[in-house]
């Protein structure tokens, strides 16, 4: 037990919680992206895939798990940045090129999180908790998640900040999936440029996701 703990308390350790908490963030984030896809579909579609998970037996427990690993990746980001800039101190290094570079997006982590974090404050309050719509679909009350939606992507200002966001969103993906990667074991030189291209790969395609529904609410629904 207590080998265990020092290794969870060790850098290493604590890049290994990281990449645990940010892979299964990531899938989250993915599984939501697709979910929200039946927009596209249908009203009824839509508004019938958050009943489903509304009313699920383990709704509890997702919910539980996720809040879990949300404030176990933002502990263990703010101690590692923290402790990286100590280590560094006030000295400064010449800007590498090529595989060694540091990316824009690896090097704004901590601030794409914060963006992030507020964004998903604000996204709860928004719509779980936000104005209540009931429909009725063949003899079942459902909550009208469409309707209310529609109300906040009519403003231009939630649309320019969701797509702000979710573009904040995609850089911390592009380096947070390949970094996940790493911090898990596989640093071999052989699946770098693999797990670089996979992870710019699926943060275009979550960020894009996100960002077509409120452009396609306020340009082509409004």
């Amino acid at each position: 037990m207590t080998s265990r703990s020092g290794f969870f308390s060790s850098s290493v350790g604590k890049k290994y919680l990281m990449g645990v908490t940010g892979a299964g963030l990531s899938l989250f984030v993915l599984a939501h992206m697709l979910g929200n896809m039946l927009l596209f579909v249908s009203p009824e579609a839509y508004n019938l895939y958050g009943h489903t998970l509304i009313h699920s037996k383990f709704i509890y427990f997702f919910e539980a798990g996720l809040i879990v690993l949300f404030l176990l990746h933002i502990i263990y980001g703010v101690t590692l940045t923290l402790q990286n800039r100590a280590a560094r101190g006030y000295r400064t290094y010449l800007t590498t090129s090529g595989d060694k570079a540091v990316t824009f997006s690896s090097k704004t982590m901590i601030w794409t999180g914060t963006i992030v974090g507020v964004f998903t404050i604000i996204h709860l309050l928004n719509f779980k908790f936000g104005a209540y719509y009931e429909i009725v679909y063949d003899g079942v009350t459902v909550r009208d998640l469409q309707r209310l939606m529609l109300e906040l992507f009519m403003s231009p200002w939630y649309v320019a900040w969701y797509v702000f966001a979710m573009l904040t969103m995609l850089f911390h993906l592009w380096h947070g999936v390949q970094s996940a990667f790493q911090s898990l074991g596989f640093r071999h030189p052989r699946y770098t440029p693999g797990i670089i291209k996979f992870g710019a790969v699926f943060a275009w395609i979550v960020g894009l996701g996100f960002m077509s529904q409120p452009l396609y609410v306020y340009f082509f629904l409004n």
